[in-house]
């Protein structure tokens, strides 16, 4: 199919010759000077374009004389500052690291109580105050209840009783023991149906300087949280009856004391890094002065069965 000519040029025809020019030379070409102009001027062509492209210089021009005068303004004084960022924190609190690192692992803290005696109920009544039983901490690792803590927590126990966050009591089963890291697996029996299972990291990359928080009950108060750095990698504790000797063990100085054994320590992001297993006392009192140990969490994962990091 022939393409159709253009329907459309800018050019003008040429006007007809005169008479007289024709009768005297009817073969002799059409001079130059009888045609009319083929082009007009550029303004006169492109009036309209021109108008538009003026409009739109002195659209920009506003435009860039409005950023001077912005970026020409004074700067803020630090008065000015410090009202802004008072304003906005008001409006918005900034939490710390630590109510956020409490915040992620507090739904998988449980308390844990070894009964010693067949007499015993686990509850805290006045009657039952001089029952001879382990409290602790534990924390929960799998969504099936399976639960960390001390073995020294649950040794001798004829019983072992799970408080969870949410209140709910539960008799829990011993599924594993590794004496030799202080470290024990329970299952618990009943499950709070908003279980939430904490999430564990590995100790490869911890330094001694890293924020840590541990996590329990501390002579049975709490859950209670308690903020420190990690101090050191590697150490070596040996209990005070000199019955056992830790090693590997990760060295911290957030408060720690009876009652936090068991419970997890864990980084800012919430993360469990260590069991809490001891505290050095020099005195032999059972009380904390700035030493805590933790089991690293890849041992304890080991005792859970769980595959390493």
């Amino acid at each position: 199919m022939m393409k159709k000519a253009p329907l459309y040029s800018r050019s003008r025809s040429p006007a007809p010759a005169e008479p007289s020019a024709v009768a005297e030379a009817p073969s002799a070409p059409v001079a130059a000077s009888a045609l009319p102009p083929r082009r007009q001027t550029f303004s006169q062509r492109n009036e309209r374009r021109l108008w538009i492209i003026a409009v739109l210089l002195i659209i920009a021009s506003s435009i860039a004389f409005i950023n001077v005068r912005q970026a020409g303004a004074p700067p803020l004084s630090f008065k000015q500052i410090d009202a802004l960022l008072r304003k906005s924190i008001e409006e918005k609190p900034l939490r710390s690291a630590s109510a956020l690192a409490y915040d992620a692992i507090i739904p998988s803290v449980v308390r844990v109580v070894g009964l010693l005696d067949d007499d015993d109920d686990g509850s805290d009544s006045p009657e039952h105050g001089k029952m001879q039983r382990g409290v602790g901490s534990g924390v929960v690792i799998m969504e099936n209840g399976t639960i960390l803590t001390n073995y020294h927590v649950i040794n001798g126990a004829k019983r072992i009783k799970v408080t969870f966050v949410d209140g709910l009591e539960s008799d829990a089963l011993v599924v594993n023991v590794q004496p030799e890291n202080d470290l024990a697996v329970l299952r618990a029996q009943k499950l709070p149906d908003d279980l939430q299972p904490a999430t564990m990291r590995s100790t490869s990359d911890l330094r001694p300087g890293d924020e840590v928080l541990a996590v329990g009950f501390p002579f049975g108060i709490g859950p209670s949280a308690s903020a420190g750095i990690v101090s050191g990698l590697k150490r070596e504790f040996r209990s005070p009856e000199g019955e056992q000797k830790l090693t590997n063990l990760i060295q911290f100085d957030a408060a720690a004391n009876p009652g936090n054994s068991g419970g997890p320590l864990v980084t800012m992001d919430g993360e469990v890094v260590g069991i809490v297993t001891a505290i050095l006392n020099p005195s032999h009192q059972r009380t904390f002065i700035g030493i805590g140990f933790a089991v690293p969490i890849e041992n304890a994962a080991g005792a859970a069965g769980m595959p390493p990091f």
